[in-house]
């Protein structure tokens, strides 16, 4: 009998030790595990939020804008008195999206930043898109692009339309005193 119940518990230990070391962090995990944390700050903004004029659009970017429904925002503040935990949390993210079910879209540096593009789906019609920008500077934020029928490369189109496009910036203004 005591050697039945030891079999089973250490049957039920090794279960769980195996369970336990397939999961690894996702993106919505390390969102919501340091959406609260003070060095961070979390925003979901409805892309409708934005007000961005789409009157200069292309019927291929009004379609790819069009395909978005909401961002959701994580940003970490850096300076010179945390640097070893920002290059940690940089890290753990990296981590993250070098999981193969992140395709590639784009990634440049620019004057020390760096941005990364990647998404999840397939070349017709991505899940999510993922955009990752850091500087040692400022620090880094992380957008989770959510919405139907995204369409991976227009989605590179529209981000580049983003960086010159008239945004509300009363939506958007605690993420950006945030990194002041």
């Amino acid at each position: 009998m005591k050697r039945t119940v030891h079999y089973i518990i250490t049957g039920c230990i090794a279960a769980l030790t195996l369970v336990g070391c397939g999961n690894a962090p996702s993106l919505q995990s390390y969102f919501v595990d340091h959406q609260e944390s003070a060095s961070f700050i979390s925003q979901d903004i409805p892309i409708s939020m934005l007000n961005i004029d789409t009157s200069e659009f292309t019927e291929d970017q009004k379609e790819a804008y069009n395909s978005v429904s909401r961002l959701n925002f994580l940003g970490y503040k850096s300076d010179s008195t945390n640097v070893d935990a920002y290059t940690n949390e940089v890290n753990k993210v990296k981590a993250i999206l070098s999981d193969e079910k992140y395709m590639d879209l784009i990634e440049f540096s620019d004057r020390g930043n760096r941005i990364v593009m990647k998404y999840i789906g397939d070349d017709d019609e991505a899940d999510e898109v993922v955009i990752f920008g850091s500087s040692k500077e400022y620090g880094f934020g992380i957008a989770r692009v959510l919405g139907n029928d995204m369409n991976p490369q227009k989605m590179v189109t529209l981000a580049g339309l983003m960086q010159g496009a008239d945004i509300d910036e009363e939506q958007v203004k605690s993420v950006m005193n945030f990194f002041k």
